[in-house]
């Protein structure tokens, strides 16, 4: 059946405007958020860092631990991320060394701990916990990418307040929050990290933006202060810049692979059009009938969430699967279908043709299929031969190649 399936390379054009100094940038803007005025020498400074694929994180996380030093600062680094690594110490290092963020490419220390120190209640009574080696510290800087998030909409989605409310506040804060679903992280993100500004040692904060092909475009420093208002039109430009799909109407997508520092869905729902969240309304476009998930990435650590996105997956994706990782993560955040296995195919060629079958209205020449090597990376990828005139008339699309049939190993696996 997949003999049948031509697809053909194509590059689509993306918003790029990468920056040539990151950490020239990250000197410029943490100087522009008061870097002399607001750390003494001395004093202990906590930096973020968390858990998602940021291209050149380790980068910025270097410059700013040096930045501190040259004010006199004593910089530390605070892993920041909610219930990830299997909401413990050690498995949140591990997540960070993935990045290239070890005590020795840093340059200082890296405090790991699960302990949390309340600090108050926000104006709806919600309590308000700050991780306990940051919240010892003279001050922090909180360092995120912004950009769109996976579970719901507003003016706070995944950046600086997230990361101040959940990613600074551990498991017990994530839990708090995530108890609440789409409506908790909606509401309680801005006013708890509001309240965690005025309560905690914040004294500045680095956002992060990203354009079509991941790349770092924009670095802004803002003061602790500063970063309510500020973050709502970040997040308005991240969205113009982020990579999308070429097209909305999909009958087949295929994806390599997913993983939690693609997206912390595993793949990310703003570019395949499902959310998979009750009571939550679908999103309107792409509309992608049939879809397959072929592996998980190393990065992931076995963090299987994203799964339950998906219509077929294989069985070597299941085998990888970390089951306390991934249900930690899933129970705690409460989207509980993200994490559940669909129909389980023996190799990557079964699943594309179990996929093929449930289209079968159609012949296998019409089927408009796409595959894509995850939802982080859109710049290359493949259609089928029934989009091929849409193809040659899209403005961003330049075609690479002519239809061919898929090709798989002996054991069946995609190449």
């Amino acid at each position: 059946m997949t003999d049948a399936l031509q697809m053909f390379p194509v590059r689509q054009q993306l918003y790029s405007a990468p920056l040539a100094d990151i950490p020239a940038a990250v000197r410029d803007q943490l100087c522009t958020a008061g870097l002399e005025e607001r750390i003494r020498p001395g004093q202990r400074i906590a930096i973020t860092a968390g858990s998602r694929g940021i291209n050149n994180i380790a980068t910025i996380l270097k410059a700013t631990v040096e930045c501190v030093k040259s004010v006199g600062g004593q910089p530390f680094i605070v892993p920041a991320m909610g219930s990830h690594g299997g909401a413990t110490a050690e498995g949140q290092i591990e997540v960070l060394a993935t990045f290239g963020i070890t005590e020795a490419q840093m340059g200082c220390p890296i405090l790991s701990s699960m302990e949390v120190v309340e600090l108050g209640r926000s104006e709806r009574g919600t309590p308000v916990y700050l991780d306990r080696n940051a919240a010892g510290a003279d001050g922090i800087i909180v360092i995120n990418r912004v950009k769109t998030h996976t579970d719901f909409k507003g003016p706070y989605e995944s950046g600086l307040m997230k990361m101040i409310t959940i990613g600074l506040g551990k498991r017990v804060q994530a839990e708090s929050i995530h108890a609440y679903l789409a409506w908790g992280l909606q509401n309680l993100i801005p006013e708890v990290g509001r309240a965690k500004i005025r309560l905690a040692p914040i004294q500045m904060a680095l956002a992060i933006l990203e354009d079509g092909y991941d790349q770092t475009c924009e670095i802004v420093g803002l003061k602790a202060e500063e970063i309510e208002a500020r973050e709502p039109e970040l997040l308005v430009r991240a969205k113009e810049y982020m990579a999308r799909l070429p097209f909305d109407d999909i009958d087949l997508l295929i994806i390599d692979e997913i993983g939690k520092e693609i997206s912390g869905a595993g793949m990310d729902p703003n570019v395949i059009g499902r959310l998979r969240i009750p009571g939550e309304p679908e999103f309107e476009r792409p509309r992608v009938e049939r879809l397959v998930v072929l592996d998980l990435t190393e990065e992931t650590h076995g963090n299987g969430i994203g799964t339950g996105l998906a219509d077929f997956t294989t069985q070597k994706l299941v085998d990888k699967i970390d089951w306390h990782v991934t249900n930690t993560n899933s129970v705690v955040s409460g989207f509980l279908l993200r994490s559940m296995v669909p129909v389980v195919c023996p190799t990557d060629q079964v699943a594309i043709e179990t996929a093929l079958f449930t289209l079968r209205r159609k012949s296998v020449e019409e089927v408009r299929a796409m595959r894509i090597r995850n939802t982080l990376h859109l710049e290359q990828l493949q259609l089928s031969a029934a989009f091929a005139d849409e193809a040659r008339d899209h403005p961003r699309i330049e075609i690479a190649g002519t239809p061919a049939p898929m090709r798989f190993d002996d054991a069946g696996n995609l190449l």
